[in-house]
Protein backbone atom coordinates (compact mmCIF):
# COMPACT_ATOMS: atom_id res chain seq x y z
CA UNK A 1 0.00 0.00 0.00
CA UNK A 2 1.05 3.64 -0.72
CA UNK A 3 0.52 5.45 2.59
CA UNK A 4 0.86 8.75 1.42
CA UNK A 5 -1.17 8.47 -1.74
CA UNK A 6 -3.95 7.18 0.63
CA UNK A 7 -2.93 10.09 3.13
CA UNK A 8 -3.07 12.53 -0.11
CA UNK A 9 -6.67 11.60 -1.09
CA UNK A 10 -8.25 12.11 2.53
CA UNK A 11 -9.72 15.49 4.25
CA UNK A 12 -8.10 15.12 7.28
CA UNK A 13 -4.95 15.70 5.55
CA UNK A 14 -6.01 18.64 2.63
CA UNK A 15 -3.32 21.27 2.64
CA UNK A 16 -0.24 19.26 3.92
CA UNK A 17 3.03 19.10 2.31
CA UNK A 18 4.59 16.28 0.44
CA UNK A 19 7.20 15.90 3.07
CA UNK A 20 4.24 15.98 5.72
CA UNK A 21 2.16 13.49 4.29
CA UNK A 22 5.82 11.19 3.77
CA UNK A 23 6.05 11.79 7.78
CA UNK A 24 2.22 11.23 9.04
CA UNK A 25 3.09 7.76 6.83
CA UNK A 26 5.55 6.77 8.44
CA UNK A 27 3.78 6.79 11.80
CA UNK A 28 0.67 5.40 10.44
CA UNK A 29 -0.26 1.97 10.92
CA UNK A 30 -2.29 -0.50 8.47
CA UNK A 31 -4.97 -2.17 10.46
CA UNK A 32 -7.19 -5.01 8.23
CA UNK A 33 -10.79 -5.37 9.71
CA UNK A 34 -13.20 -8.20 8.65
CA UNK A 35 -16.73 -8.14 8.22
CA UNK A 36 -18.71 -7.27 10.93
CA UNK A 37 -15.52 -6.82 13.45
CA UNK A 38 -15.08 -4.05 16.04
CA UNK A 39 -13.06 -1.39 15.57
CA UNK A 40 -14.06 0.61 18.79
CA UNK A 41 -17.01 0.43 21.10
CA UNK A 42 -18.96 3.48 22.19
CA UNK A 43 -18.18 4.47 25.83
CA UNK A 44 -13.80 3.01 25.51
CA UNK A 45 -11.44 5.53 25.72
CA UNK A 46 -10.50 6.61 22.95
CA UNK A 47 -6.74 7.91 21.56
CA UNK A 48 -6.73 7.40 18.19
CA UNK A 49 -8.14 8.18 14.59
CA UNK A 50 -8.57 6.11 11.41
CA UNK A 51 -8.50 6.52 7.97
CA UNK A 52 -10.08 4.58 5.58
CA UNK A 53 -8.16 2.90 3.14
CA UNK A 54 -10.93 0.54 1.79
CA UNK A 55 -13.90 -1.09 2.74
CA UNK A 56 -16.69 0.07 4.50
CA UNK A 57 -17.51 1.35 8.21
CA UNK A 58 -20.69 1.82 10.16
CA UNK A 59 -20.81 4.07 13.12
CA UNK A 60 -23.91 2.94 15.38
CA UNK A 61 -25.47 3.74 18.70
CA UNK A 62 -27.84 2.57 20.31
CA UNK A 63 -31.27 3.54 20.48
CA UNK A 64 -33.68 4.58 23.41
CA UNK A 65 -34.84 0.65 23.36
CA UNK A 66 -31.59 -0.55 22.91
CA UNK A 67 -31.42 -1.55 19.30
CA UNK A 68 -27.79 -0.84 17.34
CA UNK A 69 -29.10 1.99 14.57
CA UNK A 70 -26.87 2.91 11.91
CA UNK A 71 -26.23 6.28 11.94
CA UNK A 72 -24.20 6.65 9.24
CA UNK A 73 -21.73 4.47 6.68
CA UNK A 74 -18.22 5.69 5.63
CA UNK A 75 -15.77 4.93 3.10
CA UNK A 76 -12.36 5.81 1.76
CA UNK A 77 -11.00 8.37 2.02
CA UNK A 78 -13.03 9.28 5.38
CA UNK A 79 -11.87 9.30 8.51
CA UNK A 80 -13.59 8.24 12.44
CA UNK A 81 -12.40 8.83 16.02
CA UNK A 82 -11.27 12.33 16.09
CA UNK A 83 -13.47 13.64 18.71
CA UNK A 84 -12.21 11.63 21.48
CA UNK A 85 -8.92 12.41 20.33
CA UNK A 86 -10.14 16.71 21.07
CA UNK A 87 -12.29 16.06 23.97
CA UNK A 88 -10.29 13.16 25.63
CA UNK A 89 -13.93 12.07 26.11
CA UNK A 90 -14.91 8.40 25.60
CA UNK A 91 -15.91 6.99 22.27
CA UNK A 92 -19.13 8.35 21.52
CA UNK A 93 -20.32 5.47 18.78
CA UNK A 94 -19.14 1.85 18.10
CA UNK A 95 -17.53 1.97 14.50
CA UNK A 96 -17.55 -1.78 13.15
CA UNK A 97 -16.82 -2.99 9.55
CA UNK A 98 -19.63 -3.50 7.60
CA UNK A 99 -17.23 -4.76 5.25
CA UNK A 100 -13.49 -6.10 5.30
CA UNK A 101 -11.89 -3.29 5.58
CA UNK A 102 -8.46 -1.42 5.60
CA UNK A 103 -7.52 1.17 7.63
CA UNK A 104 -4.67 3.47 8.52
CA UNK A 105 -4.27 4.01 12.64
CA UNK A 106 -2.54 7.12 13.84
CA UNK A 107 -2.28 7.53 17.78
CA UNK A 108 -2.08 10.82 20.28
CA UNK A 109 1.39 9.65 20.32
CA UNK A 110 1.85 10.02 16.73
CA UNK A 111 -0.08 13.42 16.21
CA UNK A 112 2.17 14.81 19.13
CA UNK A 113 5.18 13.56 17.23
CA UNK A 114 4.43 15.35 14.03
CA UNK A 115 3.06 18.53 16.15
CA UNK A 116 6.69 18.50 17.13
CA UNK A 117 8.53 17.91 13.84
CA UNK A 118 5.30 20.25 12.03
CA UNK A 119 3.66 22.75 13.61
CA UNK A 120 1.87 24.17 10.59
CA UNK A 121 1.19 21.20 8.94
CA UNK A 122 -0.77 19.89 12.16
CA UNK A 123 -2.50 23.00 12.36
CA UNK A 124 -3.66 22.13 8.81
CA UNK A 125 -4.90 18.85 10.68
CA UNK A 126 -7.18 20.70 13.03
CA UNK A 127 -8.51 22.89 10.97
CA UNK A 128 -9.58 19.83 8.65
CA UNK A 129 -10.46 18.26 11.56
CA UNK A 130 -13.00 21.41 12.44
CA UNK A 131 -14.00 21.50 8.81
CA UNK A 132 -15.47 18.09 9.17
CA UNK A 133 -16.68 18.30 12.55
CA UNK A 134 -18.66 21.58 10.96
CA UNK A 135 -20.16 19.67 7.69
CA UNK A 136 -20.91 16.17 10.23
CA UNK A 137 -22.62 18.57 12.37
CA UNK A 138 -25.10 20.71 9.51
CA UNK A 139 -25.65 17.05 8.12
CA UNK A 140 -26.88 15.92 11.45
CA UNK A 141 -29.12 19.51 11.98
CA UNK A 142 -30.82 19.02 8.71
CA UNK A 143 -31.83 15.36 9.52
CA UNK A 144 -33.50 16.68 12.76
CA UNK A 145 -34.69 19.41 10.78
CA UNK A 146 -36.53 17.07 8.53
CA UNK A 147 -38.24 15.09 11.20
CA UNK A 148 -39.63 17.80 12.66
Amino acid sequence: MDKVAVLSTSPLFDMLSNQELEYVAELAQPKKFAAGELVFEEGELGDSLYVIVNGEIDVVRRDADGQQKVLTTLTAPEFFGEMSLIDKEYRSATVRARTDAELLHLSAENLTSFRKQYQDGFTFVVINIARVLSARLREANARLAARL
